[in-house]
């Protein structure tokens, strides 16, 4: 039944005798209210149908999808808005129903003036009844309230602002120009690679050390263990080491225009992935048509563009390289089994003897079900030979993505006496470990099953090096947003070996197959993006085609003191220190030498000042403060550090005792 409109004065509370209009929010101009997925509708639902909530019908209203956010002029003219909000009732059939909460919040200027709190599908329509007086712009925002923005489907239902004067007009976002903070690194050798790395008695290792500056360079190392060489040109380390052991190596890069050296442990033992993995994957941008000369193409771009410089190593072919998984068996596989690639990559050995020879390591993806989301060949039932194919071809990297085995853990379900349904989760992560664990060369293990049943609490039980704590990412400030500040928490199970993943960069140009587009994220959101990554001690694994990198995109990926804090050898992943009803945050970390990163961030919607206290970072006295992002020095604070933040923008400092 449509809810029967009353007359505007009751429903908008305006008292007789007051000379005061009103206009329903739908009125508006709605091509300026922007949301992460399909299109801000008037009187109707985002998927076009009666605005619905809990049962209760709405003539009037926007439907919208969080997150969403709509600017509106008001310069002080209005009084009130009213409205009555939540998740629209078409989610309740959705093939995805939202599993996270969702948040409405009202701003008026820099105030909140409504806050919902958290709201689930089913509750009932929450009434808001703000008073406008003075405000001259009022910003209403629908947000994620958990890791993630699917099927968020949410109404503004009877809202309407009553003012004097002229009518209230929507507005646009603030403009947030990309400017460059990182300086440009000079013609000097500075070495830049990671200060640790793990491999496995026995087995290959491939390390690049990583060095801005003009060539030629000439490379040189002392305290280099047996069986491990450095190239004098390149800086590549290659070799194995039989004996276990920490060994210490100082690494030198000279040239005439100077001299740079790093120390660095190269840890010879049962674990790999010391720090977490840096490098490029093929599905945020081609998708489904991936192939063998655009995986090329993009090794060659990471090293002419200068990422290889900085650290960035993986270059991984995510779903679609695999025969489709509805062709006859003699297709899919050789006649031992072995799986076979499609007409795209006709040479998987050849392709990655080409990744190796630029300095760089290689990665591949599959399903432990019997097909990959994209509908390809996958592993179920032939573990020991993919494993030994990855192997064999030289893969360094495996993403193994659940997919089709939620079918076979349905039919384990239904047995007898099943398991668990912790052990349905890790049968097969244990299972392609222990295939791995045969193989002649380290190949880090990255388990993608969104997390499902907390994975982050055993990931590492199950010999995974790093693994998905969420749904995908896409390039939307909601999307990216409720993944990574919805991380809290995890850092308890993430150390050296062992990292939580929330998923791959979404800055550049993304597309997700052949049609690109650049990121959706404003500049200030992925500064954020790197921000928090970095702080996370996330996996960073470039999503976007690194053969179209723009001068923004490479300031991002190339500041080595940002890239520092997510490789710095302590592996301590940063938590939330302190977080205010504006919509500020402040994270931080603990770093090897002593000092902390810390991150000022603001939610909100509007410039703010975020502030990190000395006794929430539980130090005293006075500190020196960096500014990580323009990499310039801020002097000396004590107490308390306090900067101006942009709207969804951070702030990246260090802070460390004065003698440090």
């Amino acid at each position: 039944m449509v809810r029967p409109l009353v007359c505007l004065c009751v429903l908008l509370g305006i008292s007789a005798g007051v000379n005061a209009n009103s206009i329903y929010l739908s009125s508006l101009d709605l091509t300026k209210m922007h949301q992460d997925w399909g299109q801000p509708r008037a009187d109707l639902s985002v998927d076009k149908n009666p605005l619905t909530i809990d049962g209760q019908q709405f003539a009037r209203g926007i439907g919208t999808h969080a997150g969403s956010v709509f600017f509106i002029s008001l310069d002080g003219r209005a009084r009130r808005f009213e409205a009555r909000v939540g998740f629209d009732d078409e989610v309740k059939s959705a093939k995805r129903r939202p599993m996270n909460p969702v948040q409405f919040k009202v701003l008026g200027d820099r105030k909140v003036l409504f806050d919902s709190g958290p709201i689930r599908v089913g509750d009932a329509a929450v009434p808001i009844d703000a008073d406008l007086t003075g405000v001259h712009t009022l910003v209403l925002v629908v947000r994620s309230a958990g890791p993630g923005i699917n099927s968020m489907h949410t109404d503004w239902a009877d809202a309407a602002i009553s003012y004097t004067g002229d009518k209230p007009t929507a507005a646009d976002l603030p403009p947030d120009p990309a400017i460059i903070l990182t300086p440009q690194p000079g013609p000097a050798p500075q070495i830049n690679c990671a200060k640790v790395v793990g491999v496995r008695p026995g087995h290959p290792l491939l390390f690049l050390v990583a060095t801005s500056g003009k060539r030629p360079i000439a490379f040189s190392a002392e305290g280099l263990p047996a069986g491990l060489s450095i190239d004098a040109d390149s800086g590549m380390i290659t070799g194995t080491v039989a004996s276990a052991g920490t060994y210490r190596a100082k690494l030198h890069a000279a040239s005439p225009l100077g001299a740079s050296e790093r120390d660095v442990r190269i840890v010879v033992g049962d674990q790999i992935a010391l720090t977490p993995p840096m490098g490029w994957n093929s599905w945020n941008c081609f998708a489904r048509s991936v192939s063998d000369e655009k995986v090329r193409a993009a090794a060659d771009a990471m090293v002419h563009s200068g990422l290889i410089q900085h650290g960035w190593t993986y270059i991984n072919i995510d779903d679609c390289w695999e025969v489709q998984a509805d062709q006859p068996p003699e297709n899919r596989r050789d006649s031992t089994g072995r799986i076979l690639t499609n007409e795209k990559f006709p040479d998987m050995k050849a392709l990655t003897d080409y990744i190796h020879s630029r300095g760089l390591r290689a990665g591949i993806y599959s399903s432990p079900g019997p097909s990959t989301c994209g509908g390809f060949e996958a592993s179920y039932n032939h573990e020991a030979l993919d494993a030994g194919q990855y192997a064999r071809w030289g893969f360094d990297y495996l993403k193994y993505d659940w997919c089709s085995y939620g079918r076979v853990a349905d039919d384990i379900r239904k047995q007898p006496n099943p398991p668990s349904q912790l052990e349905i989760l890790q049968h097969p992560y244990l299972l392609m470990r222990h295939q791995l664990d045969q193989q002649n060369r380290d190949i880090v293990f990255s388990l993608c099953q969104y997390g499902m049943g907390d994975v982050w609490k055993w990931g590492g039980q199950v010999g995974g090096n790093c693994w998905r704590t969420t749904d995908d990412i896409n390039d939307s400030w909601g999307s990216m947003s409720s993944i990574g500040f919805n991380q809290n928490g995890h850092e308890a199970y993430a150390h050296p070996g062992n990292w939580n993943d929330p998923d791959m960069l979404v800055v550049g140009n993304v597309g997700w197959g052949p049609s690109l587009h650049p990121t959706r994220l404003s500049p200030s959101e992925q500064y954020t993006h790197i921000t928090l990554w970095s702080l996370l001690s996330a996996p960073l694994l470039i999503g976007c085609d690194m053969t179209q990198l723009d001068a923004f995109t490479l300031n991002l990926l190339t500041n080595d003191e940002v890239i520092a804090v997510n490789q710095d050898p302590l592996g301590r992943q940063a938590k939330r220190i302190s977080k205010t009803e504006e919509d500020t945050e402040v994270w931080a970390r603990d770093l090897e030498d002593g000092s902390k990163a810390v991150g000022l961030f603001n939610r909100s919607e509007v410039t703010m000042v975020v502030t990190a206290k000395w006794s929430d970072l539980e130090i005293t006295g006075p500190h020196r403060v960096r500014d990580l992002w323009r990499q310039k020095s801020l002097g000396q604070s004590d107490g308390r550090f306090s900067a101006e933040v942009p709207r969804h923008g951070a702030m990246l400092i260090k802070i460390s005792p004065p003698g440090a």
